[in-house]
């Protein structure tokens, strides 16, 4: 049986232009205003 350690050691690691998408505050902000349109949308139409 495989430790979760060893799991973890296997999991592939984020390329460079991956981790400037995730460090970069301008695509945090586009992505939480895109969900929090989702979440609006799906609220507004079950009510």
């Amino acid at each position: 049986m495989t430790t979760t350690q060893d799991r973890i050691d296997r999991a592939p690691l984020p390329g460079a232009a991956e981790l400037a998408r995730r460090s970069n505050l301008g695509v945090q902000l586009l992505r939480f205003l895109m969900l929090n349109f989702t979440m609006y949308r799906l609220a507004k139409s079950s009510h």
